[in-house]
């Protein structure tokens, strides 16, 4: 007897071929903006698809049906054959088979994890994470969390991650950026296992954690030195509240005696782009070149557009391996364009640029749109920006050796 999913399966079919019809017309409608072209975006109202399969000899949609249909037929336990899900497993499957670990299609869960991170939030270990080539890997343990008091190093491999309650072990061969983020956060208090891969070591390691509530401040602000007048400005992402908490951190060192800023951007993450283009504009002159996003080997330069506050100020910038994305493209630039010196490790290295967009339901797609390049011309994809002071902070002392040479740098 020949078993059917218990859903209208015309209609099933029309939705999938409006989603894929709709999502070729987006992507025509990229392509040819990246190429100069216009392209008007009418309102859903008279946005008219033709929802006909399309002449591609390499595109056969029927296969699509033939796979489903056979599923529905042969598949032993029926009650596993959620219509919905399926939908959305062909969707993520089609945006994972580009290859960019960072293009992604996030399901409202998920989504809401992003989300949550950006407002710094949330119940978890206290790890930022992205890629080393496709491998999972920690990009910085964030101060006083669980992840740092355990000796979670930036650069880590995730090679596993195990949660008793949850019922998952899963190992992280294939996994996108915000499952693992959802798998390894969860309300404090529970548990969550590790698997990882330190560099230098030959064997892995399994460190258990206590899940807390993380809350993560964008700017700290503190006056170091021996006269409490260089402006110690810790800076640990570029999230939704960054440029009131960084406007109120310049208003701070303005009103004070500060003879030099020291701008910490190590085991900084990243996040939103125009962020780092606005602090950038508080060192930089107004319309200065801060970063450009290539698209097809053409460039968009973004500029700073602000009259600058802190120009005057003799600036280090601190950077490690934790130092990704949009911490890079700050200190690239006011490298390139201010001669900043950076001190510390070589950075993390992604040079790629995510636009989020929101789809029905609270679900969300995340794609690549972009690499950007310093205003020099450097793409630091996987290979980071190299400081012009390489410094150890050494594990084994109180001291931090990073900061005192920036202090030393400063000359003051």
């Amino acid at each position: 007897m020949r078993y059917t999913l218990k859903v209208d399966t015309l209609s099933l079919r029309k939705l999938v071929l409006r989603v894929l019809a709709i999502s070729l017309i987006f992507s025509l409608g990229y392509v040819l903006g990246s190429r100069g072209y216009k392209v008007s975006q009418p309102s859903f109202l008279e946005f008219k698809v033709d929802r006909s399969v399309p002449e591609n000899k390499n595109v056969d949609f029927s296969l699509f049906w033939k796979v489903w249909d056979t599923l529905g037929a042969s598949y032993y336990d029926k009650s596993k054959l959620n219509p919905s899900k399926m939908v959305e497993g062909a969707i993520s499957g089609m945006v994972a088979a580009i290859g960019d670990p960072y293009t992604v299609y996030l399901p409202p869960e998920e989504n809401k994890v992003v989300e949550e991170d950006l407002q710094g939030s949330f119940g978890g270990v206290g790890i930022q994470i992205g890629f080393k080539g496709k491998q999972l890997a920690v990009i910085a343990p964030l101060p006083g969390t669980p992840a740092e008091k355990a000796g979670i190093k930036a650069g880590d491999f995730i090679l596993a991650i195990k949660d008793e309650k949850k019922k998952i072990d899963k190992t992280t061969g294939g996994m996108s950026l915000p499952e693992a983020v959802q798998i390894i956060r969860g309300p404090a208090g529970s548990e969550v296992t590790l698997t990882l891969l330190r560099d230098g070591q030959n064997e892995p390691i399994e460190v258990k954690l206590v899940r807390a509530d993380i809350k993560v401040p964008s700017v700290v602000l503190t006056f170091e030195g021996k006269n409490k007048d260089i402006a110690y400005l810790k800076l640990l992402k570029f999230g939704g509240e960054t440029e009131d908490e960084w406007n109120n951190a310049v208003s701070k060192i303005i009103a004070s005696n500060a003879k030099g800023i020291v701008l910490d951007l190590r085991n900084n993450p990243g996040g939103y782009l125009q962020e780092a283009v606005n602090i950038a504009g508080d060192f930089l002159k107004l319309g200065t070149v801060v970063v450009s996003q290539e698209v097809n080997g053409k460039k968009d330069d973004l500029k700073t557009n602000r009259l600058p506050r802190l120009q005057k100020y003799p600036l280090v910038i601190l950077v490690n391996e934790g130092s990704a994305s949009a911490s890079e493209i700050l200190a690239g630039a006011l490298r390139d364009q201010a001669e900043v010196k950076l001190v510390g490790k070589t950075t993390f290295g992604k040079g790629t640029i995510q636009e989020p967009k929101t789809i029905n339901g609270g679900a969300g797609l995340h794609i690549t749109i972009a690499r950007w390049l310093t205003p020099k011309g450097e793409w630091v994809n996987e290979k980071g920006l190299k400081p012009d002071i390489e410094v150890d902070d050494k594990p084994d002392t109180t001291e931090d050796e990073q900061f005192n040479k920036a202090l030393e740098v400063l000359k003051i």
